[in-house]
Protein backbone atom coordinates (compact mmCIF):
# COMPACT_ATOMS: atom_id res chain seq x y z
CA UNK A 1 0.00 0.00 0.00
CA UNK A 2 1.06 3.57 -0.58
CA UNK A 3 1.95 6.18 2.01
CA UNK A 4 0.14 9.37 1.07
CA UNK A 5 1.09 12.84 2.21
CA UNK A 6 -1.46 14.86 4.13
CA UNK A 7 -3.86 16.79 1.91
CA UNK A 8 -6.30 19.51 2.81
CA UNK A 9 -9.48 17.65 1.95
CA UNK A 10 -11.59 20.79 2.39
CA UNK A 11 -9.66 22.65 -0.28
CA UNK A 12 -9.87 19.69 -2.66
CA UNK A 13 -13.65 19.44 -2.15
CA UNK A 14 -14.14 23.18 -2.58
CA UNK A 15 -12.21 23.18 -5.87
CA UNK A 16 -14.27 20.26 -7.11
CA UNK A 17 -17.61 21.85 -6.16
CA UNK A 18 -16.60 25.08 -7.86
CA UNK A 19 -15.71 23.12 -11.01
CA UNK A 20 -19.02 21.23 -10.93
CA UNK A 21 -20.93 24.51 -10.99
CA UNK A 22 -18.69 26.26 -13.52
CA UNK A 23 -18.61 23.26 -15.96
CA UNK A 24 -15.33 24.62 -17.41
CA UNK A 25 -12.15 22.56 -17.75
CA UNK A 26 -10.83 21.29 -14.44
CA UNK A 27 -8.62 18.38 -13.45
CA UNK A 28 -7.50 17.74 -9.90
CA UNK A 29 -5.33 14.90 -11.19
CA UNK A 30 -3.29 15.84 -14.30
CA UNK A 31 -3.50 13.39 -17.19
CA UNK A 32 0.15 13.90 -18.15
CA UNK A 33 2.40 11.12 -16.77
CA UNK A 34 5.27 13.56 -16.22
CA UNK A 35 3.20 15.38 -13.59
CA UNK A 36 3.86 12.56 -11.12
CA UNK A 37 7.64 12.75 -10.97
CA UNK A 38 10.56 11.05 -12.68
CA UNK A 39 10.63 8.01 -10.41
CA UNK A 40 6.92 7.18 -10.61
CA UNK A 41 6.95 5.27 -13.94
CA UNK A 42 9.69 2.85 -12.89
CA UNK A 43 8.19 2.35 -9.44
CA UNK A 44 4.83 1.55 -11.00
CA UNK A 45 6.31 -0.95 -13.45
CA UNK A 46 8.35 -2.56 -10.67
CA UNK A 47 5.26 -2.87 -8.47
CA UNK A 48 3.31 -4.44 -11.34
CA UNK A 49 6.05 -6.94 -12.19
CA UNK A 50 6.49 -7.83 -8.52
CA UNK A 51 2.77 -8.57 -8.16
CA UNK A 52 2.58 -10.92 -11.15
CA UNK A 53 2.23 -14.58 -10.22
CA UNK A 54 1.48 -13.82 -6.57
CA UNK A 55 -1.41 -13.42 -4.19
CA UNK A 56 -2.79 -9.88 -3.98
CA UNK A 57 -2.30 -9.25 -0.28
CA UNK A 58 -3.11 -5.55 -0.10
CA UNK A 59 -6.71 -6.00 1.00
CA UNK A 60 -7.66 -5.75 4.67
CA UNK A 61 -10.23 -8.55 4.44
CA UNK A 62 -9.57 -11.45 6.75
CA UNK A 63 -9.98 -15.24 6.47
CA UNK A 64 -10.73 -15.86 2.79
CA UNK A 65 -12.16 -19.22 1.80
CA UNK A 66 -9.97 -19.47 -1.31
CA UNK A 67 -7.76 -17.53 -3.73
CA UNK A 68 -8.75 -17.19 -7.40
CA UNK A 69 -7.53 -15.35 -10.47
CA UNK A 70 -8.03 -15.76 -14.21
CA UNK A 71 -6.72 -12.56 -15.78
CA UNK A 72 -4.91 -13.00 -19.10
CA UNK A 73 -3.07 -10.23 -20.93
CA UNK A 74 -4.56 -9.47 -24.37
CA UNK A 75 -1.05 -8.31 -25.32
CA UNK A 76 1.00 -11.36 -24.36
CA UNK A 77 -1.63 -14.08 -24.20
CA UNK A 78 -0.18 -15.10 -20.84
CA UNK A 79 -1.93 -15.32 -17.49
CA UNK A 80 -1.04 -12.60 -15.02
CA UNK A 81 -1.03 -15.23 -12.28
CA UNK A 82 -2.42 -12.81 -9.70
CA UNK A 83 -4.90 -14.37 -7.29
CA UNK A 84 -7.36 -12.64 -5.00
CA UNK A 85 -9.09 -13.66 -1.77
CA UNK A 86 -12.66 -14.88 -2.09
CA UNK A 87 -15.43 -14.91 0.50
CA UNK A 88 -18.88 -16.37 0.95
CA UNK A 89 -21.64 -13.97 -0.03
CA UNK A 90 -23.12 -14.03 3.44
CA UNK A 91 -19.72 -13.18 4.95
CA UNK A 92 -19.46 -10.11 2.72
CA UNK A 93 -22.98 -9.03 3.63
CA UNK A 94 -22.52 -9.51 7.37
CA UNK A 95 -19.24 -7.60 7.39
CA UNK A 96 -20.74 -4.78 5.32
CA UNK A 97 -23.69 -4.58 7.70
CA UNK A 98 -21.46 -4.39 10.78
CA UNK A 99 -19.26 -1.73 9.23
CA UNK A 100 -22.34 0.28 8.23
CA UNK A 101 -23.15 0.92 11.88
CA UNK A 102 -19.87 2.76 12.36
CA UNK A 103 -19.61 4.43 8.95
CA UNK A 104 -23.09 5.97 8.92
CA UNK A 105 -22.39 7.78 12.22
CA UNK A 106 -19.61 9.84 10.66
CA UNK A 107 -20.59 13.21 9.30
CA UNK A 108 -20.00 14.35 5.73
CA UNK A 109 -16.70 16.05 6.57
CA UNK A 110 -15.29 13.01 8.32
CA UNK A 111 -16.17 10.73 5.44
CA UNK A 112 -14.94 13.23 2.83
CA UNK A 113 -11.59 13.55 4.57
CA UNK A 114 -11.05 9.78 4.47
CA UNK A 115 -12.11 9.51 0.83
CA UNK A 116 -9.95 12.39 -0.37
CA UNK A 117 -7.06 10.77 1.45
CA UNK A 118 -7.86 7.51 -0.35
CA UNK A 119 -7.67 9.32 -3.70
CA UNK A 120 -4.33 10.77 -2.69
CA UNK A 121 -3.09 7.25 -1.95
CA UNK A 122 -4.44 5.95 -5.26
CA UNK A 123 -2.60 8.74 -7.08
CA UNK A 124 0.71 7.26 -5.93
CA UNK A 125 -0.18 4.02 -7.72
CA UNK A 126 -1.36 5.44 -11.05
CA UNK A 127 1.46 3.77 -12.99
CA UNK A 128 0.87 0.36 -11.45
CA UNK A 129 -2.83 0.77 -12.17
CA UNK A 130 -1.93 1.68 -15.77
CA UNK A 131 0.05 -1.53 -16.34
CA UNK A 132 -2.68 -3.55 -14.62
CA UNK A 133 -5.31 -1.96 -16.85
CA UNK A 134 -3.29 -2.41 -20.04
CA UNK A 135 -2.78 -6.11 -19.40
CA UNK A 136 -6.36 -6.85 -18.36
CA UNK A 137 -8.31 -4.69 -20.81
CA UNK A 138 -6.11 -4.34 -23.89
CA UNK A 139 -6.05 -0.54 -23.77
CA UNK A 140 -2.82 1.11 -24.83
CA UNK A 141 -0.54 2.11 -21.97
CA UNK A 142 -1.22 5.85 -22.23
CA UNK A 143 -4.97 5.28 -22.43
CA UNK A 144 -4.75 2.89 -19.48
CA UNK A 145 -2.84 5.48 -17.48
CA UNK A 146 -5.24 8.31 -18.22
CA UNK A 147 -8.54 6.44 -18.06
CA UNK A 148 -7.88 4.26 -15.01
CA UNK A 149 -5.69 6.81 -13.22
CA UNK A 150 -6.31 10.57 -13.39
CA UNK A 151 -9.60 10.49 -15.29
CA UNK A 152 -11.09 7.84 -13.00
CA UNK A 153 -9.97 9.69 -9.88
CA UNK A 154 -11.44 12.92 -11.21
CA UNK A 155 -14.75 11.11 -11.74
CA UNK A 156 -14.54 9.73 -8.21
CA UNK A 157 -13.86 13.20 -6.83
CA UNK A 158 -16.73 14.63 -8.86
CA UNK A 159 -19.17 12.14 -7.29
CA UNK A 160 -17.64 12.67 -3.87
CA UNK A 161 -17.97 16.47 -4.13
CA UNK A 162 -21.52 16.27 -5.46
CA UNK A 163 -22.45 14.01 -2.55
CA UNK A 164 -20.74 16.27 -0.04
CA UNK A 165 -22.64 19.30 -1.31
CA UNK A 166 -26.00 17.51 -1.21
CA UNK A 167 -25.36 16.26 2.31
CA UNK A 168 -24.84 19.86 3.38
CA UNK A 169 -27.78 21.31 1.47
CA UNK A 170 -29.95 21.75 4.56
CA UNK A 171 -29.08 22.84 8.12
CA UNK A 172 -28.64 20.05 10.62
CA UNK A 173 -30.19 21.84 13.59
CA UNK A 174 -32.57 24.79 13.91
CA UNK A 175 -34.99 26.36 16.35
CA UNK A 176 -38.38 26.69 14.65
CA UNK A 177 -40.86 29.20 16.05
CA UNK A 178 -44.40 29.79 14.85
CA UNK A 179 -46.23 32.84 16.28
CA UNK A 180 -49.65 31.86 17.67
CA UNK A 181 -51.10 35.18 18.88
CA UNK A 182 -49.97 35.84 22.42
CA UNK A 183 -47.91 32.68 22.48
CA UNK A 184 -45.60 30.83 20.14
CA UNK A 185 -44.90 27.22 19.31
CA UNK A 186 -41.19 26.53 19.52
CA UNK A 187 -39.66 23.34 18.21
CA UNK A 188 -36.13 22.07 18.04
CA UNK A 189 -35.72 20.51 14.59
CA UNK A 190 -32.94 18.33 13.29
CA UNK A 191 -32.48 17.27 9.67
CA UNK A 192 -30.38 14.24 9.00
CA UNK A 193 -29.30 12.56 5.74
CA UNK A 194 -29.69 8.85 6.48
CA UNK A 195 -27.83 6.40 4.20
CA UNK A 196 -29.76 3.45 2.79
CA UNK A 197 -27.36 0.63 3.69
CA UNK A 198 -25.28 -1.75 1.60
CA UNK A 199 -24.43 -0.88 -1.99
CA UNK A 200 -23.19 -3.25 -4.68
CA UNK A 201 -20.88 -1.98 -7.44
CA UNK A 202 -20.65 -4.32 -10.45
CA UNK A 203 -17.62 -3.66 -12.66
CA UNK A 204 -16.97 -4.30 -16.34
CA UNK A 205 -14.00 -5.85 -18.15
CA UNK A 206 -13.01 -2.93 -20.40
CA UNK A 207 -12.97 0.00 -17.95
CA UNK A 208 -12.55 -1.60 -14.51
CA UNK A 209 -11.97 1.63 -12.57
CA UNK A 210 -13.38 4.53 -14.64
CA UNK A 211 -16.85 3.02 -14.73
CA UNK A 212 -16.84 1.80 -11.12
CA UNK A 213 -15.44 4.60 -8.99
CA UNK A 214 -18.21 7.19 -9.49
CA UNK A 215 -20.83 4.93 -7.93
CA UNK A 216 -18.35 3.61 -5.38
CA UNK A 217 -17.45 7.07 -4.08
CA UNK A 218 -21.03 8.37 -4.35
CA UNK A 219 -22.22 5.55 -2.09
CA UNK A 220 -19.34 5.90 0.36
CA UNK A 221 -19.57 9.66 0.85
CA UNK A 222 -23.31 9.38 1.52
CA UNK A 223 -22.65 6.90 4.32
CA UNK A 224 -23.28 3.55 2.69
CA UNK A 225 -20.98 0.55 2.75
CA UNK A 226 -19.98 -0.89 -0.62
CA UNK A 227 -19.23 -4.35 -1.98
CA UNK A 228 -17.26 -4.08 -5.22
CA UNK A 229 -17.82 -7.03 -7.57
CA UNK A 230 -15.27 -6.73 -10.42
CA UNK A 231 -15.34 -8.63 -13.69
CA UNK A 232 -13.26 -11.80 -13.16
CA UNK A 233 -11.09 -10.89 -16.16
CA UNK A 234 -10.30 -7.36 -14.91
CA UNK A 235 -9.71 -7.35 -11.17
CA UNK A 236 -6.22 -5.98 -10.58
CA UNK A 237 -6.87 -2.25 -11.27
CA UNK A 238 -9.93 -1.96 -9.03
CA UNK A 239 -8.29 -4.17 -6.40
CA UNK A 240 -5.66 -1.44 -5.97
CA UNK A 241 -8.40 1.17 -5.57
CA UNK A 242 -10.24 -0.87 -2.93
CA UNK A 243 -6.96 -1.62 -1.11
CA UNK A 244 -6.15 2.08 -0.82
CA UNK A 245 -9.66 2.96 0.33
CA UNK A 246 -9.33 0.30 3.03
CA UNK A 247 -5.94 1.69 4.04
CA UNK A 248 -7.42 5.19 4.38
CA UNK A 249 -10.28 3.80 6.47
CA UNK A 250 -7.93 1.88 8.75
CA UNK A 251 -5.72 4.94 9.22
CA UNK A 252 -8.70 6.71 10.81
CA UNK A 253 -9.71 3.75 12.94
CA UNK A 254 -12.67 2.81 10.74
CA UNK A 255 -13.60 -0.77 9.89
CA UNK A 256 -12.00 -1.53 6.50
CA UNK A 257 -15.05 -3.62 5.58
CA UNK A 258 -16.83 -0.36 4.77
CA UNK A 259 -15.48 -1.14 1.29
CA UNK A 260 -14.94 -4.77 0.28
CA UNK A 261 -13.76 -6.49 -2.88
CA UNK A 262 -15.88 -9.49 -3.88
CA UNK A 263 -13.89 -11.51 -6.41
CA UNK A 264 -15.37 -14.54 -8.12
CA UNK A 265 -14.58 -16.74 -11.11
CA UNK A 266 -16.25 -17.26 -14.47
CA UNK A 267 -17.23 -20.76 -13.36
CA UNK A 268 -18.71 -19.63 -10.04
CA UNK A 269 -20.20 -16.15 -10.43
CA UNK A 270 -21.74 -14.53 -7.37
CA UNK A 271 -23.17 -11.39 -8.96
CA UNK A 272 -26.81 -12.47 -8.87
CA UNK A 273 -26.51 -13.75 -5.30
CA UNK A 274 -25.24 -10.36 -4.22
CA UNK A 275 -27.68 -8.37 -6.34
CA UNK A 276 -30.72 -10.28 -5.09
CA UNK A 277 -29.70 -10.29 -1.43
CA UNK A 278 -32.39 -8.46 0.57
CA UNK A 279 -29.82 -6.40 2.51
CA UNK A 280 -28.31 -4.94 -0.68
CA UNK A 281 -30.24 -1.72 -1.21
CA UNK A 282 -28.42 -0.11 -4.16
CA UNK A 283 -26.69 -1.44 -7.25
CA UNK A 284 -24.30 0.32 -9.63
CA UNK A 285 -23.86 -1.57 -12.90
CA UNK A 286 -21.87 -1.14 -16.09
CA UNK A 287 -22.12 -3.66 -18.91
CA UNK A 288 -24.40 -5.24 -21.49
CA UNK A 289 -28.06 -4.31 -21.77
CA UNK A 290 -29.47 -7.78 -21.11
CA UNK A 291 -27.92 -8.13 -17.66
CA UNK A 292 -28.52 -4.44 -17.03
CA UNK A 293 -32.24 -4.92 -17.68
CA UNK A 294 -32.19 -7.76 -15.17
CA UNK A 295 -30.51 -5.54 -12.57
CA UNK A 296 -33.14 -2.84 -13.09
CA UNK A 297 -35.92 -5.43 -12.70
CA UNK A 298 -34.92 -6.70 -9.24
CA UNK A 299 -37.63 -5.59 -6.78
CA UNK A 300 -36.73 -3.27 -3.94
CA UNK A 301 -33.42 -2.01 -5.35
CA UNK A 302 -32.25 1.47 -6.27
CA UNK A 303 -30.23 0.99 -9.45
CA UNK A 304 -27.74 3.10 -11.36
CA UNK A 305 -27.02 1.53 -14.74
CA UNK A 306 -24.83 2.24 -17.74
CA UNK A 307 -25.74 -0.25 -20.43
CA UNK A 308 -25.28 -0.35 -24.20
CA UNK A 309 -26.41 2.12 -26.83
CA UNK A 310 -26.43 2.50 -30.59
CA UNK A 311 -24.31 5.59 -31.16
CA UNK A 312 -24.92 7.36 -34.46
CA UNK A 313 -23.25 9.93 -36.71
CA UNK A 314 -25.10 12.10 -39.22
CA UNK A 315 -23.20 13.63 -42.13
CA UNK A 316 -25.12 16.50 -43.74
CA UNK A 317 -22.58 19.14 -44.80
CA UNK A 318 -19.00 20.08 -43.95
CA UNK A 319 -16.57 22.93 -44.38
CA UNK A 320 -13.83 20.44 -45.25
CA UNK A 321 -14.32 16.66 -45.41
CA UNK A 322 -10.71 15.68 -44.68
CA UNK A 323 -10.52 16.74 -41.00
CA UNK A 324 -13.99 15.28 -40.46
CA UNK A 325 -13.07 11.78 -41.63
CA UNK A 326 -9.76 12.02 -39.77
CA UNK A 327 -11.65 12.75 -36.57
CA UNK A 328 -14.28 10.07 -37.11
CA UNK A 329 -11.80 7.40 -38.15
CA UNK A 330 -9.86 7.94 -34.94
CA UNK A 331 -13.07 7.84 -32.90
CA UNK A 332 -14.02 4.40 -34.25
CA UNK A 333 -10.45 3.08 -34.05
CA UNK A 334 -9.64 4.20 -30.50
CA UNK A 335 -9.31 1.06 -28.34
CA UNK A 336 -10.76 -0.88 -31.27
CA UNK A 337 -14.24 0.47 -30.63
CA UNK A 338 -14.46 -1.22 -27.21
CA UNK A 339 -16.00 1.87 -25.67
CA UNK A 340 -19.63 2.54 -24.84
CA UNK A 341 -19.15 5.97 -26.41
CA UNK A 342 -17.73 4.78 -29.75
CA UNK A 343 -19.76 5.70 -32.87
CA UNK A 344 -21.23 2.79 -34.83
CA UNK A 345 -23.84 3.95 -37.35
CA UNK A 346 -22.93 6.54 -39.98
CA UNK A 347 -25.93 7.98 -41.82
CA UNK A 348 -25.03 9.52 -45.19
CA UNK A 349 -27.58 10.82 -47.77
CA UNK A 350 -27.56 9.04 -51.13
CA UNK A 351 -27.26 12.44 -52.81
CA UNK A 352 -23.99 13.14 -51.00
CA UNK A 353 -23.08 15.98 -48.64
CA UNK A 354 -22.29 19.64 -49.21
CA UNK A 355 -18.77 20.98 -48.87
CA UNK A 356 -19.04 24.71 -49.27
CA UNK A 357 -20.79 25.37 -52.60
CA UNK A 358 -20.13 21.91 -54.02
CA UNK A 359 -21.60 18.48 -53.38
CA UNK A 360 -19.40 15.50 -52.59
CA UNK A 361 -21.10 12.36 -53.97
CA UNK A 362 -22.10 9.61 -51.58
CA UNK A 363 -19.52 7.20 -53.01
CA UNK A 364 -16.70 9.69 -52.44
CA UNK A 365 -17.78 10.39 -48.87
CA UNK A 366 -17.94 6.67 -48.20
CA UNK A 367 -14.51 6.09 -49.72
CA UNK A 368 -12.96 8.96 -47.76
CA UNK A 369 -14.20 7.52 -44.48
CA UNK A 370 -13.16 3.96 -45.31
CA UNK A 371 -9.70 5.10 -46.47
CA UNK A 372 -9.20 7.12 -43.27
CA UNK A 373 -10.11 4.12 -41.09
CA UNK A 374 -7.81 1.86 -43.10
CA UNK A 375 -5.05 4.46 -42.88
CA UNK A 376 -4.95 4.25 -39.09
CA UNK A 377 -4.95 0.45 -39.04
CA UNK A 378 -2.18 0.29 -41.65
CA UNK A 379 0.05 2.89 -39.98
CA UNK A 380 2.93 0.98 -38.32
CA UNK A 381 3.21 3.41 -35.40
CA UNK A 382 -0.25 4.94 -35.05
CA UNK A 383 -2.18 1.72 -35.64
CA UNK A 384 -1.06 -0.41 -32.65
CA UNK A 385 -1.11 2.51 -30.23
CA UNK A 386 -4.60 3.62 -31.25
CA UNK A 387 -6.26 0.24 -31.62
CA UNK A 388 -4.70 -1.43 -28.59
CA UNK A 389 -5.72 -5.05 -28.13
CA UNK A 390 -9.03 -6.91 -27.94
CA UNK A 391 -10.05 -7.67 -24.35
CA UNK A 392 -12.41 -10.56 -25.07
CA UNK A 393 -11.97 -13.23 -27.78
CA UNK A 394 -15.75 -13.07 -28.27
CA UNK A 395 -15.28 -9.60 -29.78
CA UNK A 396 -13.07 -11.02 -32.51
CA UNK A 397 -15.70 -13.68 -33.20
CA UNK A 398 -18.35 -10.97 -33.42
CA UNK A 399 -16.34 -9.11 -36.04
CA UNK A 400 -16.03 -12.32 -38.05
CA UNK A 401 -19.74 -13.08 -37.74
CA UNK A 402 -20.98 -9.73 -39.10
CA UNK A 403 -19.33 -10.30 -42.47
CA UNK A 404 -22.44 -12.15 -43.61
CA UNK A 405 -25.02 -9.56 -42.57
CA UNK A 406 -24.22 -6.88 -45.18
CA UNK A 407 -21.79 -5.64 -47.83
CA UNK A 408 -18.21 -5.45 -46.56
CA UNK A 409 -16.43 -2.23 -47.54
CA UNK A 410 -13.31 -2.80 -45.44
CA UNK A 411 -12.14 -6.14 -44.13
CA UNK A 412 -10.89 -6.47 -40.59
CA UNK A 413 -7.38 -7.75 -40.06
CA UNK A 414 -4.83 -8.37 -37.35
CA UNK A 415 -2.63 -5.36 -36.59
CA UNK A 416 1.04 -6.12 -35.97
CA UNK A 417 2.37 -4.81 -32.68
CA UNK A 418 6.18 -4.72 -32.56
CA UNK A 419 6.25 -4.48 -28.76
CA UNK A 420 3.75 -7.30 -28.24
CA UNK A 421 3.91 -9.76 -31.17
CA UNK A 422 1.32 -12.04 -29.53
CA UNK A 423 -1.25 -9.30 -29.04
CA UNK A 424 -4.86 -10.14 -29.91
CA UNK A 425 -5.71 -7.40 -32.40
CA UNK A 426 -8.49 -6.65 -34.83
CA UNK A 427 -8.86 -3.58 -37.05
CA UNK A 428 -12.33 -2.12 -37.75
CA UNK A 429 -14.57 -3.82 -40.25
CA UNK A 430 -16.76 -1.44 -42.27
CA UNK A 431 -20.11 -2.56 -43.62
CA UNK A 432 -22.61 -0.81 -45.87
CA UNK A 433 -26.38 -0.98 -45.51
CA UNK A 434 -29.48 0.74 -46.86
CA UNK A 435 -31.81 2.67 -44.61
CA UNK A 436 -34.49 -0.02 -44.80
CA UNK A 437 -32.08 -2.70 -43.48
CA UNK A 438 -32.82 -1.87 -39.84
CA UNK A 439 -32.13 -5.41 -38.73
CA UNK A 440 -28.49 -4.87 -39.71
CA UNK A 441 -27.80 -1.72 -37.71
CA UNK A 442 -30.46 -1.36 -35.02
CA UNK A 443 -28.51 -3.11 -32.24
CA UNK A 444 -25.15 -2.42 -30.64
CA UNK A 445 -22.36 -4.42 -32.28
CA UNK A 446 -19.68 -4.07 -29.62
CA UNK A 447 -16.13 -3.77 -30.90
CA UNK A 448 -14.46 -2.49 -34.07
CA UNK A 449 -17.60 -2.62 -36.25
CA UNK A 450 -18.70 0.34 -38.38
CA UNK A 451 -21.86 0.61 -40.48
CA UNK A 452 -22.30 3.16 -43.27
CA UNK A 453 -26.01 3.57 -43.92
CA UNK A 454 -27.30 5.16 -47.12
CA UNK A 455 -30.36 7.31 -46.49
CA UNK A 456 -32.77 9.21 -48.72
CA UNK A 457 -31.75 12.55 -47.21
CA UNK A 458 -30.72 14.18 -43.95
CA UNK A 459 -34.30 14.22 -42.70
CA UNK A 460 -34.38 10.44 -42.91
CA UNK A 461 -30.96 10.28 -41.24
CA UNK A 462 -32.35 12.28 -38.33
CA UNK A 463 -35.47 10.14 -38.16
CA UNK A 464 -33.48 6.91 -38.05
CA UNK A 465 -30.89 8.14 -35.56
CA UNK A 466 -33.62 9.41 -33.27
CA UNK A 467 -35.50 6.14 -33.53
CA UNK A 468 -32.36 4.14 -32.68
CA UNK A 469 -31.71 6.29 -29.60
CA UNK A 470 -35.30 6.08 -28.44
CA UNK A 471 -35.63 2.31 -28.84
CA UNK A 472 -32.13 1.10 -28.08
CA UNK A 473 -30.43 4.00 -26.33
CA UNK A 474 -27.49 6.22 -27.21
CA UNK A 475 -24.66 7.39 -25.00
CA UNK A 476 -23.16 9.66 -27.66
CA UNK A 477 -24.37 11.19 -30.91
CA UNK A 478 -22.41 13.16 -33.48
CA UNK A 479 -23.50 15.32 -36.42
CA UNK A 480 -21.79 17.40 -39.09
CA UNK A 481 -23.61 20.28 -40.73
CA UNK A 482 -22.83 23.84 -41.79
CA UNK A 483 -26.54 24.72 -41.84
CA UNK A 484 -27.61 26.28 -38.56
CA UNK A 485 -31.25 25.37 -39.11
CA UNK A 486 -30.31 21.71 -39.67
CA UNK A 487 -28.09 21.83 -36.59
CA UNK A 488 -31.00 23.13 -34.50
CA UNK A 489 -33.33 20.46 -35.87
CA UNK A 490 -30.85 17.69 -35.09
CA UNK A 491 -30.30 19.00 -31.58
CA UNK A 492 -34.02 19.35 -30.85
CA UNK A 493 -34.90 15.93 -32.23
CA UNK A 494 -32.13 14.07 -30.41
CA UNK A 495 -32.57 15.86 -27.11
CA UNK A 496 -36.26 14.87 -27.22
CA UNK A 497 -35.04 11.29 -26.71
CA UNK A 498 -32.42 12.45 -24.20
CA UNK A 499 -29.38 11.89 -26.40
CA UNK A 500 -26.50 14.41 -26.15
CA UNK A 501 -25.37 15.99 -29.43
CA UNK A 502 -21.79 16.76 -30.48
CA UNK A 503 -21.61 19.03 -33.51
CA UNK A 504 -18.79 19.33 -36.04
CA UNK A 505 -16.01 17.83 -33.94
CA UNK A 506 -12.59 17.93 -35.59
CA UNK A 507 -9.03 18.05 -34.35
CA UNK A 508 -7.99 16.74 -30.94
CA UNK A 509 -11.45 16.21 -29.47
CA UNK A 510 -13.56 13.14 -30.19
CA UNK A 511 -17.14 12.13 -29.54
CA UNK A 512 -15.88 9.25 -27.34
CA UNK A 513 -14.59 11.67 -24.72
CA UNK A 514 -16.65 12.95 -21.82
CA UNK A 515 -14.90 15.53 -19.65
CA UNK A 516 -15.19 15.17 -15.90
CA UNK A 517 -16.72 18.13 -14.05
CA UNK A 518 -18.28 19.29 -17.34
CA UNK A 519 -19.94 16.58 -19.45
CA UNK A 520 -22.67 14.34 -18.07
CA UNK A 521 -21.76 10.76 -18.94
CA UNK A 522 -24.99 9.03 -20.01
CA UNK A 523 -28.13 11.11 -19.60
CA UNK A 524 -30.19 8.46 -17.84
CA UNK A 525 -33.10 9.30 -20.13
CA UNK A 526 -32.94 6.57 -22.76
CA UNK A 527 -32.40 2.77 -22.74
CA UNK A 528 -28.58 3.15 -22.65
CA UNK A 529 -28.77 3.62 -18.89
CA UNK A 530 -30.91 5.02 -16.08
CA UNK A 531 -28.25 7.14 -14.37
CA UNK A 532 -25.83 9.94 -15.20
CA UNK A 533 -22.28 10.72 -14.07
CA UNK A 534 -22.71 13.00 -12.20
CA UNK A 535 -25.88 14.88 -11.40
CA UNK A 536 -27.56 15.47 -8.01
CA UNK A 537 -29.93 12.52 -8.49
CA UNK A 538 -26.91 10.23 -8.76
CA UNK A 539 -26.10 10.88 -5.10
CA UNK A 540 -29.49 11.91 -3.66
CA UNK A 541 -31.02 8.49 -4.31
CA UNK A 542 -28.41 6.94 -2.00
CA UNK A 543 -29.74 8.54 1.19
CA UNK A 544 -32.97 9.90 2.69
CA UNK A 545 -33.56 13.16 4.52
CA UNK A 546 -35.21 12.50 7.87
CA UNK A 547 -36.46 15.35 10.03
CA UNK A 548 -36.97 15.10 13.80
CA UNK A 549 -38.88 17.55 16.01
CA UNK A 550 -38.84 18.18 19.76
CA UNK A 551 -40.82 20.68 21.75
CA UNK A 552 -38.64 23.47 23.10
Amino acid sequence: MSTATAVNYKEVIERAIKAIHARTFFAEYPEHPKAYGEEAPNKGLEAYNTQLGKQFCGLLQQNPVAWVGEEVSPYTGKALGVTYPTFEVETLIVRAGRAFGQWKKLNADERAEILVNALDRIKLRFFEIAHATQHTTGQSFIMSFQASGPHASDRALEALAMGYEELNRFPSNIVWEKPMGKASVVLQKTFKPVPKGIALCIGCSTFPTWNSVPGLFASLVTGNTVIVKPHPKSVYPIAIVVAEIQAALQAKGIDANVCQLAVDSSSNLITKQLAEHPLVKMIDYTGGSSFGDYIESIPGKVTFTEKAGVNSVILDSVADLKPVVQNLSFAVSLYSGQMCTAPQNFFIPEGGIKQGDTVIPYEEVKKALVDAIAGIANHPQMGPGTLGAIQNPATVKRVESVKDISTVLLESKAVANAEFPEARTCSPIVLEADAHDKGVYENELFGPIVLIIKTKDTNQSIELAKSMAEKHGAITFSAYTTDEQVANTITEELESVFAPVSLNLTGMIWVNQHATFSDFHVTGGNPAGNASFTNPEYVNKRFVWVGHRRIQ
